[in-house]
């Protein structure tokens, strides 16, 4: 997102934050006020991406039973940059970059936040078709779609307001790149952009959405990420961790924790289909995969400690079924 479409974000952003509260099944809770939110608090924030609460509904678990006090909330990114910035949260598992590059950079440069880790490698994030749309149509790039304008209704669907990527859409549309410029951003959320693709899908309409992998969609519609010639789409190579400025001395014994959180595509895959198909609660899929993961959550306690001095893992796993 440009510096020009900043003001235009912050007005959306009261909308975007009562759009994707409650969207997960993790439980929003409010910012703290002060730099550091107290003695042991933890604040993460998260938007409502499957695997995204699920990995911060982990650390929350395997915090909590460290002797922290942790939470969350669900925000648009440019509020999640914000507040990590301004010290009003402490952690973000969902640093997709280079695709978010425009909203952190000038902070992370800065020094008002610090990238601690990754989370996982080798994603994608790019404007998508299902694979009947691209073997019926022919449509496999961003400069194949103004020509078949009139099957796509001159729509792309996008995902909640704020999003980086729903930025990058309408600035494409604004400098009519590929001949877009009369096309138009469909921006909802997640849940009502795939239910979109569902509805079409099922009797092979065109649609061309915002995609993204890892994520169930890949394999359910065959999705082909359209090329971008023009290069005006930053996609995506990995999600990395984030905290405040700071963090890492106040606290070292956390900031090494959080920078050892990772999962891999199939893991990261796995969650979103359980929460988004299946139906189960984010708490539920954490601690069940807690339970049947001990050797990768040992990974992540690597060196860490509990708040009274014991080794994390001990403790961590003395209690993964509950």
């Amino acid at each position: 997102m440009s510096r020009k479409l900043l003001g235009t974000v912050a007005c959306a952003v009261a909308a975007a934050l009562m759009l994707v509260s409650g969207c997960s099944g993790a439980q929003p809770t409010g910012f703290g006020g002060a730099a550091g939110g107290g003695e042991n608090a933890v604040r993460f924030v998260q938007q409502p991406w499957a695997d995204l609460v699920v990995e911060t509904e982990l650390a929350m678990q395997v915090l909590n039973k460290l002797g922290y006090t942790a939470s969350t909330q669900e925000v648009a990114v440019p509020l999640a940059a914000e507040a990590l910035a301004t010290g009003r949260a402490d952690a973000y598992l969902g640093n997709w970059w280079p695709s978010q590059e425009a909203v952190f950079t000038k902070h992370i440069d800065s020094g008002a936040v610090t990238v601690v880790g990754t989370v996982l490698e080798g994603t994608e994030y790019a404007p998508a078709v299902p694979g009947y749309v691209a073997t019926g149509l022919g449509v496999r790039s961003l400069a194949d779609l103004d020509q078949h304008a009139d099957a796509f209704g001159r729509k792309i669907y996008g995902i909640e307001p704020g999003a980086p990527g729903n930025e990058t859409i309408s600035q494409a549309i604004a400098k009519d790149a590929y001949g877009l410029g009369d096309w138009e951003l469909v921006a909802s959320s997640t849940e009502a952009m795939l239910a979109e693709v569902s509805r079409r899908a099922a009797t092979d309409q065109p649609i061309v959405f915002l995609g993204w992998s890892p994520h169930w969609m890949t394999t359910e519609y065959d999705l082909h990420f359209l090329d971008d010639p023009q290069k005006v789409w930053a996609g995506a190579g990995q999600v990395r961790s984030l905290t405040r400025a700071g963090l890492a001395k106040d606290d070292p014994n956390l900031a090494r924790f959080i920078s050892q959180i990772k999962v891999d595509t199939t893991t990261a895959s796995d969650f979103i289909r359980q929460v988004d198909k299946d139906g189960k609660p984010a708490a539920t899929v954490a601690q069940e995969w807690m339970k049947a993961h001990p050797d990768q959550v040992t990974a992540w306690l690597d060196g860490v400690t509990s708040r009274g001095g014991e080794p994390a893992a001990k403790v961590v796993l003395a209690t993964a079924g509950g």
